[in-house]
């Protein structure tokens, strides 16, 4: 007889993969975080060996509940279509079908940024706002997710828009202000010039920043000049985790 407890999410990174059980009423984690390094080569395989370590280390309180797991890449019916940020093995895998072979578990996978977008409608920043909404996650590379009147719509993949004759996130990733060591100022710069294609593109009614360095946000978003609203995501690197396991549990209740 299945044995219903906490979904849990699960974020696969290119450093690691991080998984907790959610609590989907407050839309926050309900245990402690378990981060393991991500392996190297970081193969479907041995990832998803990786996946199954987190489940069975929350099997007491997550029961036969739906998983939730992100993977940066687009993802389209749970294969992965693309390997900006992954090892290019991924590149027309199955993953739903991969992870539930290696866990036994009901498995939904999905674009790490479009997780953190359903993360920050539910219970975030995005959350009640009507029109177009663009998040975008800086961090390794940029992720974007769109949603629009309340409906995410996936794999939108923003970060790779051609600005300047650059993919975007060669010149804006907070990595890059890492890698070059950038000032806040300089680093300003280039995300003005991210922004203001967005906004030139989409006319989007809030803009709202997450990955790590919205942790930041003081230091870089009132410096920006743009014409809507763009406010740091609320639910910073916890958003992936809480979204995967919110959209898997909608997609087991439509199943069933």
């Amino acid at each position: 007889m299945a044995r219903q407890g906490k979904p849990l999410g699960i974020d696969i990174g290119g450093s690691g993969i991080k998984g907790a059980p959610v609590d989907l009423v407050d839309g926050e984690l309900a245990g402690k975080r378990l981060k393991i390094l991500t392996p190297k080569p970081a193969t479907p395989d041995a990832v998803a060996e990786v996946v199954d370590q987190i489940v069975d280390h929350f099997a007491d309180v997550t029961g036969d509940s739906p998983i939730g797991v992100t993977v940066p890449a687009v993802v389209i019916r749970g294969t992965v279509l693309s390997a900006a940020n992954i090892d290019p093995s991924w590149i027309n895998t199955d993953a739903e079908s991969l992870i539930q072979e290696h866990t036994g578990r009901e498995v939904t996978v999905l674009n790490d940024a479009d997780a953190a977008g359903l993360a920050e409608l539910y219970y975030g920043a995005a959350k009640g706002v009507q029109g177009l909404v663009i998040l975008t996650t800086l961090g390794t590379g940029i992720g974007s997710a769109l949603i629009h009147d309340g409906r995410l719509i996936p794999n939108s993949e923003l970060g790779h828009l051609e600005i300047d004759g650059y993919d975007a996130e060669d010149r804006a990733a907070s990595s890059v202000k890492d890698n070059e060591g950038l000032s806040w100022d300089e680093y300003v710069e280039r995300l003005q010039t991210y922004y203001d294609t967005l906004e030139k593109l989409f006319s989007p009614d809030l803009i709202i920043v997450g990955g790590g360095i919205s942790k930041d946000s003081d230091d870089f978003l009132p410096k920006l000049k743009l014409r809507c609203p763009i406010v740091p995501a609320q639910l910073r690197n916890q958003a992936g985790i809480i979204g995967a396991a919110h959209l898997a549990v909608d997609l087991a209740a439509a199943r069933a």
